[in-house]
């Protein structure tokens, strides 16, 4: 019986169910964690901290000052208004253009102040650039004479924060992957797979890194004016700071970056073009050294665009910490860009070799090894004590990211032994074809099909009698190819090993991608040694805890209803400023109203005051005064005058200990 061919026009392809995309599912995945960390993220933690000031944050002084000098924790980059010191009424009381002073050893810098300022409250504001490259900011107060109200108010939002900040961050996470996918899927392919220079999917991979790290480094490069600056968006088209940003250390890196990524669009261009199309085995073997080695040398300039602009450039033995910081970042493109190309290939690529996933066990199981070492060194290096491993930000954050790559480990673990189940498959010289590249082979089928077919009935040879339509030839082997790509899908599918592998290489993927979000936020964090020596500095200058401090104290002026008791408050008892509240009663504990009380506080021990306060009259024996400043700690003598007639006076003293 011979069967009829069914209508041209009746003639479906078969469909084809295209499975997700593991670069698709990779992006959501990170995308989810960036945006979770992004929402309730504060601005980057300083890396460089303020350690003192002289004057000192709340200190009264007698006379104006020449100078105004701040000293950091390590150095720093000032701009021309980097240290700002205003007036009373908001006006500018320095003359600009500070400098550093001191012997060099410590970051220490100074503003001059102009000449004859009166009495009053000043406003120190200060923004600066620490030697990692990321901003800081900050403002204190200090007085000529007394205390007095002041008009100056600043931003709310410190440096490196607002749209400008976010759109920096979200920069800063994508250099990191599109870094990790470039570098690791390229050396995947070179290392593991060389068959995969040709497999679509591998290739738009690593072409996204590239796009990815690309984009970024120019945005980040745009933004890096206005994110240490004014933190205006509008900031990122000033020739001007574009230039002066181009002066810094972390612009000339930002561009050596983009320079490197010009000889990596070479290196990308040849490893899928020329490279994919060889086949002589001589000539394949000459060129996968040579883009090897130049692809290693590319890879290590871009990671040491990092190295020289963030946390292992500044501290503890630079010299030491930047190649180790390098070799760090380039094992984490080889483990984590390695698992984001095994994922794309394992669910996008019919014929992944299993020797290609054996070889990147080793590769992965080296990686670990020397991100280990080079973790240890860092960990060491930026925390520097127990009690910052959990007493601080950056400490605690190495914790959960050392979890995370325990976690990491484990379920790689799991995945080797998948891999040591995997049945061979056939092997792929030039790289699989991929479900979505069956129709330009079924085209290509279906045209060689129609040309046998006229060449058979021109001849008279051949078998049963076919169409010579060539719109229904190639419709038939688009069929035939489908069906083939479906039943080679399942019968892959079909294979524990390669199923079992799947699954433990998308869970390795994910808690992946949590890590490099984790480790993306601890390079934007101040190290925890940094922390402690600030936190160290500035103990004897740090505000008390909130303690109000009762005083009470008898009195007696000598006139008629001359006796009773002084009871004063102050609240919170610390540095800085306070409400002082007193009450006036007689001897029998009744509200005692007396014509004036002055009060005046001391420091004697630095030479400070007296300083007046003259509270104000609220209720009958109820006196107030707001806004009292205690310059600084120590042991102040409160002095309280009460006055209970036109001749009867005296002055009751008690020394109280603050801070």
């Amino acid at each position: 019986m011979t069967a009829t061919a069914p209508r041209a026009d009746r003639v479906r392809p078969f469909p084809i169910r295209r499975p997700l995309t593991a670069s698709a599912l990779l992006a959501t995945l990170i995308g989810l964690f960036l945006g979770l960390m992004l929402a309730g993220a504060a601005p980057a933690s300083a890396h460089a901290a303020l350690t003192g000031s002289d004057p000192q944050d709340g200190a009264v002084v007698d006379a104006a000052p020449q100078n105004v000098t701040l000293s950091f924790s390590e150095s720093v980059s000032l701009g021309d208004d980097a240290i700002r010191v205003l007036d009373p009424s908001g006006a500018r009381a320095d003359t600009g253009d500070p400098r550093a002073v001191g012997d060099g050893k410590a970051a220490r810098y100074a503003v001059t102040l102009h000449s004859g300022l009166p009495d009053g409250t000043y406003t120190v504001a200060w923004q600066a650039v620490s030697a990692d490259s990321h901003p800081v900011s900050g403002a204190f107060t200090f007085s000529i004479g007394a205390p007095s109200t002041t008009t100056v108010a600043l931003s709310a939002s410190g440096a490196g924060g607002g749209v400008v900040g976010l759109l920096y961050d979200i920069a800063r996470y994508a250099a990191y992957t599109g870094f990790i996918l470039l570098a690791g899927g390229s050396a995947f392919v070179l290392a593991c797979w060389r068959g995969g220079a040709s497999a679509r999917p591998l290739q738009r991979l690593v072409l996204g890194g590239w796009i990815t790290l690309t984009a970024s480094t120019l945005l980040m490069l745009l933004l890096r004016n206005p994110y240490t600056g004014s933190g205006k968006f509008a900031d990122a088209f000033d020739l001007a700071g574009l230039q002066a940003s181009l002066e810094t250390k972390p612009g000339a890196a930002l561009v050596s970056r983009l320079l490197l990524l010009g000889a990596s669009a070479l290196f990308v261009a040849v490893l899928f073009g020329t490279y994919s199309r060889r086949e002589d085995e001589k000539e394949r073997k000459d060129l996968t050294f040579g883009l090897s080695l130049g692809g290693a040398v590319v890879a290590t300039g871009i990671a040491g665009t990092w190295s020289l602009a963030e946390h292992a450039s500044t501290g503890l033995q630079p010299g030491i910490a930047m190649p180790v910081d390098m070799a760090h970042l380039l094992a984490v493109a080889a483990w984590l860009g390695g698992l984001a190309s095994l994922l794309t290939a394992l669910y996008r690529v019919p014929e992944l070799p299993s020797a290609a996933v054996r070889r990147f066990s080793r590769i992965a199981f080296v990686s670990v090894v020397v991100l280990a070492g080079t973790g240890l060194y860092q960990s060491w290096r930026q925390v520097g004590s127990w009690s910052a491993l959990t007493g601080t930000a950056y400490g605690r954050l190495l914790l959960v990211k050392v979890g995370l790559v325990a976690v990491l480990v484990g379920v790689a673990w799991i995945s080797r032994r998948w891999t040591g189940r995997l049945t061979h498959g056939k092997p792929s010289g030039t790289g699989a074809v991929t479900e979505e590249e069956a129709e330009p082979a079924a085209e290509e089928a279906g045209l060689v099909t129609v040309a046998a077919t006229e060449s058979a009935a021109g001849t008279g040879e051949g078998g049963p009698a076919t169409t010579t339509d060539p719109t229904r030839a190639a419709q038939l082997a688009r069929q035939r190819a489908a069906r083939t790509a479906t039943r080679e899908r399942k019968a892959r599918d079909a294979d524990a090993g390669r199923s079992g592998l799947r699954r433990s290489v998308l869970v390795e993927t994910a808690v992946a991608a949590v890590l490099l979000v984790v480790a993306t936020i601890l390079s934007s964090t101040e190290p925890g040694r940094t922390e402690e020596e600030a936190a160290k500095t500035n103990v004897a200058a740090a505000p008390a805890v909130a303690q109000p401090v009762t005083v009470s104290l008898p009195f007696d002026t000598g006139g008629t209803h001359g006796k009773g008791t002084v009871q004063l408050d102050l609240d919170p008892g610390r540095t800085g400023s306070n409400d002082l509240h007193l009450w006036i009663e007689d001897g029998k504990g009744t509200a005692m109203d007396v014509p004036e009380v002055r009060i005046a506080l001391t420091l004697e021990a630095k030479d400070i005051g007296p300083l007046p306060v003259v509270p104000d009259r609220l209720a009958e024996g109820h006196w107030a005064a707001s806004g009292v400043q205690i310059p600084m700690a120590g042991e102040w003598k409160f002095a309280v005058s009460v006055r209970t007639s036109d001749i009867d006076e005296t002055t009751v003293v008690k020394n109280v200990k603050i801070g």
